[in-house]
């Protein structure tokens, strides 16, 4: 009988984990390994992507954030390590569980400058701080893979094991009971902290005490829909939702006033100035002077990590604890508001934002508007999909026009901010939920960065998915569209076309040429029918739709020092000022068309700066 190499011992144990997916790119790092693999029958599923940033990190974060398991990845010593650490990070800044599994060169190499050597310890003890290990030695096993696995789960984090090449390939020998030996076992239980009942009822007292409550929820929340609904009943409040907390509470009920933010709505923004009381659930969302201001509210935050409490703004409560079961706690002790004069208001506004966005949907655009691409998607949406939206302007739209409800799912590189993880999401998301289809938003320019060539990585598993559909909306504009309109609204510098401006390809027939289906899409009439024909494909599906870079992504809140930059910048010599000033005109009037009320000289509007959060 064949000796347990140590390669096939950590596949097994990974197994015992119920990992049924590893996302990873092949090298000689990791060469005991993928013998293993083959010994093992690819179990747990090898998944090759093309990269190890698109593998190891993005589909792995994307599996991770939609199944709520341990996102597994692994790559070579050297370069793969290197290639691996921008997902990475991706994967810390959101808290979501992913372990690494890193090549390294021979023990007997290491500190002789040796080929693909590099200091992998250094490396990743920032991304992977709270534990990243080495073996050196079989008996180190199952310790490093039993804490790696516990501690992402633990602590929504990354964690990474180093594995030399040359251990990978001894025969495995367990920890003995013997001195400085390290046993190890399996599993985790589920826990929930819950804060003390004296500092519930000090936030049971100040919520019952406001009389225009407004709650934030962020991811955190996710677990907890039922409980903050009720809450959001009893307090008369208005909901926002950071962008990662999207898909935490349906956007079809009246007072839910959707994101918060830069790619924010009008009514979130109206929340946070006008309300007296402040709730935070599970959200780190970044950026103050989208909350209200410092001394205007008195506020309570919930949250699980004791290190995110009491940021962001002077909380008077600060709650450690499960969103679920803290609020499980502190529903009992709140007050059913019988005025419901707040609450009727927040619903107003939530009525006429969503009037906004259609009439700014219906614009007309110079080839396609890219709100109307997205707000067309809105109502065509399947009762289970799973939507990923990429950094840029696709994240505009993505977080103004689609209304989340039901079982659907949705999510972006929320605090990195970083391109490219929009497509390998998706691909992620199909091995978390093979019978769902998913629906990645994106530009051009994420889609020439890494997007297309994960389009190969769909073409060779998609018939291994029960429902087929993936579907690539790429928003065509020949344009690095969020930073330009960056440039003008922040620096009022014109746009740099040597920086911003982007070759056109043919990613339908590119597409197609892989095996897929796809379709260019240069007419607004045209629209819609490539939606349902991508919605009832067979196969992946990219729509390439040619939208106008000069649609503004610029919020309804936008303060009048950003309106004057951009000005500026048009009269500096702006490529695209005259489609520019007519978008952004067209865009604006729609807000002070007969019935809305999002007018720009409401009191308190354009008090406030505009920061990017993706978050």
């Amino acid at each position: 009988m064949a000796s347990t190499k140590v390669s096939d011992y950590i596949l097994q144990r990974l197994r015992e984990w119920d990992v049924d997916h590893v996302f990873a790119y092949a090298g000689d790092g990791i060469n005991g390994l993928l013998a293993a693999w083959g010994r093992a029958g690819n179990k747990p599923k090898f998944i090759q992507a093309r990269h190890e940033e698109m593998a190891a990190a993005f589909q792995a974060v994307g599996y991770a954030k939609f199944s709520g398991r341990v996102g597994v990845c692994a790559a070579t010593s050297g370069p793969g390590a290197i290639h691996l650490v921008n997902g990475l990070y991706d994967a810390k800044l959101d808290h979501v569980p992913v372990v690494a599994l890193v090549g390294q060169t021979n023990r007997s190499a290491m500190g002789g400058s040796y080929q693909q050597e590099v200091d992998l310890q250094n490396l990743f003890k920032d991304v992977a701080s709270d534990f990243c290990e080495t073996a050196t030695v079989p008996e180190q096993l199952p310790n490093l893979i039993d804490r790696a696995m516990r501690t992402a789960y633990a602590k929504r984090t990354v964690t990474a094991v180093i594995l030399t090449a040359d251990v990978q390939e001894l025969d495995y020998t367990p920890p003995t009971h013997a001195f400085k030996m390290v046993p190890s076992s399996l599993g985790l239980s589920r826990y929930a902290p819950v804060p003390g009942d004296e500092d519930l009822q000090r936030a049971a007292d100040m919520l019952n005490a406001g009389e225009k409550v407004a709650v934030l929820i962020g991811q955190g929340s996710r677990g907890a829909r039922d409980e903050v609904e009720r809450l959001a009943d009893v307090l008369g409040a208005g909901v926002a939702k950071a962008l990662l907390g999207k898909d935490s509470l349906p956007d079809d009920l009246p007072y839910v006033t959707g994101s918060i933010g830069l790619l924010g709505t009008r009514p979130s923004y109206d929340l946070m100035q006008r309300c007296d009381t402040l709730l935070v659930i599970g959200s780190s969302f970044p950026y103050s002077q989208f909350l209200p201001e410092l001394h205007q509210a008195r506020a309570v935050q919930i949250d699980i990590d004791p290190h995110m409490i009491g940021l962001r703004y002077p909380f008077e409560v600060n709650l450690v604890g499960d969103a679920r079961e803290t609020l499980q706690r502190l529903l009992p002790r709140l007050h059913r508001k019988e005025s419901r004069g707040w609450r009727n208001e927040v619903e107003e506004n939530v009525t006429r934002w969503w009037e906004v966005m259609q009439r700014r949907a219906a614009v007309d655009a110079d080839p396609i508007n890219p709100e109307y691409v997205v707000h067309a998607l809105d109502g065509k949406l399947p009762d289970d999909v799973i939507l990923t939206a990429d950094s840029g302007s696709a994240a505009n739209w993505y977080a103004r026009h689609l209304r989340l409800r039901g079982r659907m799912r949705g999510s972006l590189s929320g605090t990195l901010a970083t391109m490219g993880p929009g497509v390998p999401y998706a691909i992620g998301a199909k091995f978390a939920h093979p019978d769902r289809p998913a629906i990645a938003l994106v530009g051009d320019g994420a889609m020439q960065m890494n997007g297309m060539m994960e389009m190969v990585t769909a073409a060779k598993y998609h018939h291994e998915w029960s429902d087929p559909r993936l579907i690539v909306a790429v928003l065509n504009n020949g344009d690095l569209n969020q930073v330009t309109w960056e440039m003008r609204a922040m620096s009022g510098a014109p746009q740099f076309e040597e920086s911003q401006h982007l070759p056109d390809l043919p990613y339908a027939e590119i597409a197609k040429h892989m095996g897929l289906d796809g379709v260019r899409v240069e007419k607004p009439k045209h629209v819609e029918a490539a939606w349902d024909r991508a919605l009832a494909a067979d196969r992946p599906f990219v729509i390439d739709f040619r939208t106008d870079p000069a649609v503004p992504p610029i919020p309804p809140h936008a303060s009048l020092d950003q309106i004057a930059a951009a000005a500026s910048a048009v009269l500096q010599g702006d490529s695209d000022r005259g489609s520019m000033i007519k978008q952004g005109l067209k865009a604006k009037v729609q807000e002070m068309l007969p019935g809305s009320r999002h007018r720009a000289d409401r009191p308190g509007a354009g008090k406030h700066d505009s920061a990017d959060d993706n978050k």
